[in-house]
């Protein structure tokens, strides 16, 4: 009796659903097979497609403990990114976010927002050595948000139109990303 083709795929399976199942592995296997579908940008919604943020009332709390409120940002180029230290595709793209971060910090609003402790969050943010500002909301987020699950990203332009609708994770540091946001603050000026 050999060791058939068939035999060894299904073997390679057993073990891939074993690792799932363990709990110590699981996550990882999750992130890194989001980072694999998360190797492309996310798409720019069409013009006529785009809704708007007409309600900026939303008050967040920072992890340092500032205060935010979202009407402070009215009129510039913002992105809000909504996840969760325990979420695989979060922990995906977080690293293409901190890399656009880096890039754009100085020009565009970034609000990450997530409903966890903040000890639990300041403690991923740092084991990462992420730099990204987070948040927790005090008050509910605007109606145009919606969000439903995460990872949920939204690129608002200066005029609140939502550019960019993301669930699930993308590349965020991409050439299609940098040149949107070179153009919205081109216009804004």
């Amino acid at each position: 009796m050999g060791f058939s083709k068939a035999k060894f795929k299904n073997g390679i399976f057993l073990v891939v659903i074993l690792l799932m199942i363990i709990p110590q592995t699981r996550q990882p296997i999750q992130v890194f097979l989001n980072k694999g579908l998360g190797l492309f940008g996310p798409s720019v919604v069409a013009t006529e497609a785009q809704k708007q943020v007409e309600d900026y009332e939303w008050q967040l709390e920072a992890t340092t403990g500032a205060q935010l409120s979202f009407k402070d940002l009215e009129g510039k180029v913002v992105l809000v990114n909504f996840w969760a230290t325990w979420c695989p595709p979060c922990i995906a793209e977080m690293g293409s976010l901190q890399d656009l971060y880096k890039s754009y910090k100085d020009k565009v609003a970034f609000v990450f927002v997530s409903h966890e402790d903040k000890a639990v969050i300041q403690k991923f943010i740092e084991a990462k050595g992420y730099t990204f500002p987070v948040f927790k909301p005090s008050t509910s987020a605007p109606k145009a948000f919606n969000v439903k699950s995460i990872p949920r990203t939204f690129l608002i332009d200066a005029q609140g139109n939502i550019v960019i609708d993301k669930t699930g994770a993308a590349n965020w540091n991409s050439t299609t990303v940098k040149q949107t946001l070179d153009t919205l603050l081109a216009v804004k000026h």
